[in-house]
């Protein structure tokens, strides 16, 4: 007996060894040009030295220091590996079929979300934030699956489910009656402020990183509309309320101005959509620091696609009283000066795609550095992160190169030549 558990405490030591991590190799990157995400500053000569996946010091280039690696990236632009703020990786994408959600089982969404990641990785999105699947929790488990290397992907911050009324812009109405859809597709459900503030609980004590609510309805869902109100300020604040002393943001799904203003006077983080906000609306964002990602690309992507594949009529209708409302109100908001992050809806179009914002956010008001840093080091304020976003020392080393310049042509996002995440060479 002894020696059986001696050979077995050797066979545990010699497993810990093994599991233990290799010291990550040292890099010393020579960039062409370099944007950090942070300043408006182009700067040349600059090298980033990577150590364990982080970043550990910028300067000017010199000699590789003893050990290092370098690589030549002299021919790019570099810059931050980019953040979409609206994603729905976890998830089957838009199509006409209203019952997709529910044909597919969980381990079978969340196959589609690996592949989701791996072409969102591959187009220069190092990080997401995923804000809702209707597979309650399928994001936590691909989030999981990134996180331990079984799958390539971005790093993901996820809501778990969408917090929304019942039959509101965040259920899966019109397949079957809702009381008889799976558990898993109405984590999120709620009808009173005290099943609100349960829901959070649940929902952040089984792995959201954030919490994802519907304030209105919704243009992707049936019976709802986008200017009308549908978790009120007591269920808002319920939510704020749990999540906030977590530590834990909130971000509201809200089209209409009413919706818009009942979230942030929740004490909401950020607002997502924000199509049909008036100026009063962009004022109250603008005085209490809340942030808007407004998704202003998709909405021709829903027209001509969705027309073309038969989306729901419903939806066509929403989608075009809605789009240039939208796309105005951004023009507003960059003029006042009211937080933007880059967020695209991705899953509404195919995943990949995200970069093709960038040229919309630039037709509609910002100037590219701004549209650059939207989806870098502002981002990563919004999502409240320090770790990445911009390359200076102590963040992830996420990059990506680009030949062409992006602040004279910022379609240059859409083809990314090079992908690095955690010091790692995607591609």
């Amino acid at each position: 007996m002894q020696r059986f558990r001696h050979r077995h405490l050797i066979a545990a030591l010699a497993a810990a060894v093994t599991a233990t991590p290799v010291a990550a190799q040292t890099l010393y990157v020579e960039a062409g040009r370099l944007i950090d995400g942070v300043t408006a500053d182009v700067r040349t000569g600059q090298c980033i030295t990577i150590e364990s996946e982080r970043i550990k010091a910028v300067g000017p280039c010199g000699a590789t220091p003893a050990g290092a690696t370098r690589l030549d990236w002299s021919a790019f632009t570099i810059l931050p590996g980019l953040i979409d703020l609206h994603t729905h990786l976890a998830d089957l994408g838009q199509s006409a079929d209203l019952a997709a959600p529910i044909k597919a089982s969980p381990a079978e969404t969340v196959l589609v979300g690996a592949r989701n990641a791996r072409v969102t990785l591959d187009a220069g999105f190092t990080s997401v934030r995923d804000v809702g699947t209707y597979r309650g929790l399928t994001d936590v488990t691909l989030r999981k699956a990134i996180e331990h290397g079984d799958v390539p992907g971005p790093r993901m911050w996820v809501a778990g489910a969408y917090l929304t009324i019942p039959k509101g812009g965040g259920e899966l109405n019109g397949v079957v009656p809702n009381e008889e859809l799976p558990p898993d597709l109405r984590l999120g459900v709620a009808a009173t402020p005290e099943e609100a503030a349960a829901k959070t609980t649940y929902l952040l004590d089984h792995g959201a990183d954030f919490i994802k609510t519907i304030a209105t309805g919704a243009v992707l869902a049936m019976g709802t509309e986008p200017g009308a109100p549908e978790l009120t300020v007591e269920q808002l604040r319920a939510i704020v309320r749990v999540a906030h002393a977590r530590g834990k943001k909130v971000t509201a799904h809200a089209h209409g101005a009413e919706g818009i203003q009942n979230a942030i006077n929740a004490g909401v983080d950020s607002i997502e959509h924000a199509s049909l906000a008036d100026e009063a609306t962009l004022q109250l964002a603008k005085k209490h620091g809340t942030w808007l990602a407004m998704d202003i690309y998709n909405g021709d992507y829903i027209e001509n696609v969705g027309t073309k594949e038969g989306w729901p009529a419903e939806y066509l209708r929403k989608n075009r009283e809605t789009t240039d409302a939208q796309r105005a109100a951004f023009r507003r908001a960059v003029a006042l000066g009211v937080n933007i992050g880059f967020a695209t809806d991705a899953g509404v179009y195919p995943h990949g795609l995200n970069a093709r914002q960038f040229r919309y956010m630039v037709k509609y008001g910002m100037t590219p550095m701004q549209a650059i840093q939207s989806a870098t080091g502002r981002a990563a304020v919004e999502m409240g992160r320090e770790d990445v976003g911009a390359i200076v020392p102590g963040r992830y080393a996420d990059m990506i190169a680009v030949k062409a310049d992006p602040l004279a042509d910022i379609a240059a996002l859409e083809k990314i030549d090079h992908v690095m995440k955690g010091g790692t060479i995607v591609r």
